[in-house]
């Protein structure tokens, strides 16, 4: 057994009296009622789901494992030569909640190498599908397709199914999946985008590097991507694709249905699709302003403009945050300190934004949070280093979020949490509650 599943097996075996306890003694301490414009809503804020992977307070941020996302780059073991930390290092902090080793990362990068291969089987059904499909289909379409090798689900299949190990089974797929998530990204993207010529594996090279390396990017791309990976891995249990990932697995199906789903979730325009949105905004708004880095005071005036007419800026506001998007910090604080991209026309004016449309929009008055998210910023980077398939930036945000979704239904298994159902009200119902039958 590694050592990063020893340590996993304690940990499980140390929170499981909590979650008995707190169900057994504790099971009526009431969390709020819900509103009507809750259950309407989309259950906005309602506390009926648990997590200790990752917490997002309104005016902090994202904590992973406690952490903020500075203390989380700062305490995990760092690729050679590089300011960033290995990406599996990372997977073993949200596992555990324990900081790993360098050789407790190291072991889980030759774990994740050595189940990395793409099934060839997986390739067929990529090549199969029509070249203009959208890569997020494709990227769903291929993780399903493993679902054949689910260790999980077959051992379920053949009567092997244990509620107190099978917490193995799904850490198996989720480590296998995570493994596979970068190649298979990689590949979409050489075969839609670059001709169908594909680049051999680095034997060398760590799971962002890699990443970098079969798209066929510079080597300052592989902090970008072991940077936007980490980023964007997980945001609470409540978006969309970690909700969906956790809703599909809680009737026991296996990762690859449930992280089949969530991607699928993340699609939507309202979820992970805003990078691309955003970054098409901010270029039409740049042409709009004749092509250059206008002055404060024009900025301020096509903001207004924007505004009056009904339109939003995107990229500003969130739906729990009320400041600054740590992780919009963190790529302009990647920005800044990266000569050509610091210059970069832009990005002068999505730095220029942030400094202006806060406080247009709290004049405005109509925002909630004036402050930007992390799609605000993005998708400048992956356009500065050249990859400009818009389409494609929900993919990298999709290998990215495997990383808080499958750690998180890990646990979920672990704990034997049950099947999500909740329970259903209808208009009359509602009326009725609030006196206007």
């Amino acid at each position: 057994m590694s050592t990063l599943k020893e340590v996993l097996a304690q940990k499980i075996a140390d929170h499981r009296p909590r979650t008995t306890r707190l169900v057994k003694e504790f099971g009526d301490v009431s969390l709020g009622e819900a509103t009507i414009g809750q259950a309407i809503g989309g259950a906005r804020g309602i506390k009926c789901l648990v997590t200790d992977i990752s917490y997002l307070d309104p005016m902090e941020g994202i904590r992973f494992r406690g952490m903020t996302i500075p203390e989380t780059f700062a305490a995990l073991p760092k690729v050679p030569g590089s300011d960033y930390p290995y990406v599996e290092g990372f997977w073993y902090l949200l596992l555990t909640g324990d900081v790993p080793t360098m050789e407790q990362t190291l072991e889980v990068v030759e774990d994740w190498k050595s189940r990395s291969q793409i099934p060839e089987y997986v390739i067929d059904v990529l090549r199969a599908l029509p070249r203009d499909s959208h890569p997020m289909a494709m990227f769903s379409a291929a993780i399903v397709a493993m679902q054949r090798d689910s260790v999980f689900s077959n051992n379920y299949a053949a009567g092997k199914f244990n509620k107190m190990t099978c917490w193995e089974d799904m850490y198996e797929d989720c480590t296998t999946l995570m493994a596979k998530l970068g190649p298979i990204g990689a590949y979409i993207y050489r075969m839609k985008y670059k001709g169908d010529v594909h680049i051999a594996a680095d034997p060398e090279l760590d799971m962002g590097g890699q990443f970098a390396h079969l798209i066929g990017q510079s080597d300052e791309y592989k902090d970008v991507a072991r940077m936007y990976f980490i980023l964007h891995s997980d945001h609470e249990s409540g978006n969309v694709s970690a909700h969906t990932t956790h809703l599909v697995a809680s009737a026991l199906s296996d990762a690859y249905y449930a992280y089949s789903a969530g991607i699928n979730g993340l699609a939507g325009p309202l979820h992970g699709l805003a990078n691309e949105e955003v970054l098409r905004w901010t270029q039409n708004f740049m042409q709009k302003l004749g092509g250059q880095v206008p002055t404060e005071e024009q900025l301020k005036e096509a903001l207004w403009d924007t505004l009056n007419s009904g339109q939003v800026i995107p990229g500003y506001g969130h739906a729990v945050l009320r400041k600054t998007d740590p992780r919009y910090t963190s790529q302009r604080e990647f920005c800044l300190n990266t000569p050509g991209l610091a210059e970069y026309p832009l990005f002068q004016l999505v730095k220029m934004i942030f400094e202006v449309a806060p406080g247009v929009l709290t004049e405005h008055g109509k925002a909630k949070n004036p402050w930007p998210n992390v799609d605000a910023q993005s998708g400048v980077i992956q356009w500065y280093y050249g990859v400009t398939e818009y389409e494609y930036y929900t993919v990298l945000f999709g290998i990215g979020r495997a990383l808080g979704c499958l750690a998180n239904i890990t646990w979920d298994r672990a704990l034997g949490y049950a099947i999500e159902r909740p329970k259903s009200v209808t208009t009359a119902m509602l009326e009725k509650a609030a006196g206007i039958a």
